[in-house]
């Protein structure tokens, strides 16, 4: 069964306050384009075209008006109400009747991630039918983070949520690949004493099922948690120095959908003309330039 994307968007951004007073923190601008549309790209590099958006009441209106139903990219999305944060893992139950039995990915909405070869990864992912697939990556503040911890023959025994004094460097980023199980092993998550069901938890479950992957990020990778005024102002420099100096987009959706062949030269034209007034609009034109001289 083909995989499907979920993209968490809920809580209420309360560490960018006031800045998300009246708008979701998903919305807000990473450099030249809305935060959602890094976590969208990267589910359409995994080949992923039917999309769940997980936020709260008063927000989804606001993703709807700035993505539409997705088919002006090739894409399905539909919106889904989380009533009260209570945790990652309630994601999975949350969208268990959209997931219908498919096995799904599911991203962070405020994580970005860059890299060369990050479809290749992603793709290989998507191909592991049965079982959950996460991604590890090097960290100076792992305590921040669900951290892995690998025993001596380096393979992983435990996910450890937040720890005082971290096993290893490498958090587990905001990116799982889950089997069709996922909604029945969340629904089995207990609380923790913080009142979350929390992600680590649905991990160890696969883990101690012997079904668990853990893929590591190395330095060729950029992954970007924008949770703070300060982070989500360098996940906007970077973005920035990368689309300067290599004149190309990150986290563009009509590239990925135009390059994919799931929209037309026509369709990207269209949206190009609708942008014509900024660079990403130039950028846009450019690519159907492009094509055309190959």
């Amino acid at each position: 069964m083909t995989r499907k994307g979920i993209i968490l968007a809920g809580g209420s951004g309360t560490r960018l306050y006031p800045v998300t007073i009246g708008v979701s923190k998903q919305i807000l601008p990473i450099y030249d384009k809305p935060m959602i549309y890094y976590p969208i790209s990267v589910l359409m590099l995994a080949g992923i075209r039917e999309i769940a958006v997980v936020t709260t009441p008063q927000d989804a209106e606001q993703f709807r008006r700035a993505l539409g139903d997705g088919s002006r990219w090739g894409l399905s999305l539909s919106y889904l109400v989380q009533p009260r944060p209570e945790g990652l893992a309630q994601a999975y139950t949350i969208a268990e009747g959209f997931l219908d039995g498919a096995p799904s990915a599911m991203i962070l909405g405020d994580n970005i991630f860059f890299g060369h070869g990050l479809p290749d990864i992603l793709r290989a992912a998507d191909r592991r039918a049965a079982g959950g697939t996460i991604f590890g990556y090097r960290v100076a503040d792992p305590e921040r983070y669900g951290v892995i911890d690998y025993d001596t023959a380096g393979a992983v025994r435990a996910i450890v949520e937040k720890p005082a004094r971290a096993p290893s460097p490498f958090a587990v980023t905001g990116l799982y690949f889950l089997d069709a199980t996922a909604p029945e092993r969340a629904r089995a998550v207990r609380p923790s004493a913080r009142g979350e069901l929390e992600i680590v938890s649905l991990l160890e479950s696969y883990l101690a099922d012997g079904a668990l992957t853990v893929e590591t990020m190395g330095r060729g990778f950029a992954w970007l948690d924008t949770g703070t005024h300060g982070s989500l102002l360098d996940a906007g420099n970077f973005v920035r120095t990368l689309s300067e100096r290599q004149g190309q987009q990150v986290g563009c959706p009509e590239e990925i959908a135009f390059l994919n062949g799931w929209i037309t030269e026509d369709d990207l034209a269209a949206q190009a003309r609708d942008h014509a007034k900024s660079d990403y609009g130039t950028y846009l034109m450019g690519l159907i330039e492009r094509a055309a001289s190959d």
